[in-house]
């Protein structure tokens, strides 16, 4: 369950994260509430997961997934870009976020 909670948490991060382009500096009401909310539900799902796992594998899974799916959608959505190093580099930290769950004992 507790990864469960750390994948949600992290997921919320990249909504977050994403969502602080859309608030245009907090300027717009809407996207502004949604992006605190998914700031607080992100850090409140974490501290669930760290009831369980270790912090060190917590946290490095969840910043892995927030900045992980950031640049990923920055590039979908906002065309940031893709160069094949940028790619490389996005595909080892999937392979650290894999390493980290394998060898968390959890």
């Amino acid at each position: 369950m507790a990864w469960i909670l750390l994948v949600l948490a992290g997921l919320l991060e990249v909504g977050w994260a994403i969502g602080l382009k859309y608030t245009e500096g907090f300027t717009r009401p809407l996207p502004s509430v949604l992006t605190v909310a998914s700031m607080v539900l992100s850090m409140g799902l974490l501290g669930l997961a760290t009831k369980t796992l270790p912090i060190g594998t917590a946290y490095g899974v969840w910043v892995g997934i927030g900045a992980l799916g950031a640049a990923v959608l920055g590039m979908l959505l906002f065309k940031e870009p893709a160069t094949p190093a940028r790619l490389a580099f996005l595909g080892m930290m999937l392979v650290a976020i894999i390493g980290l769950k394998a060898t968390s004992g959890h």
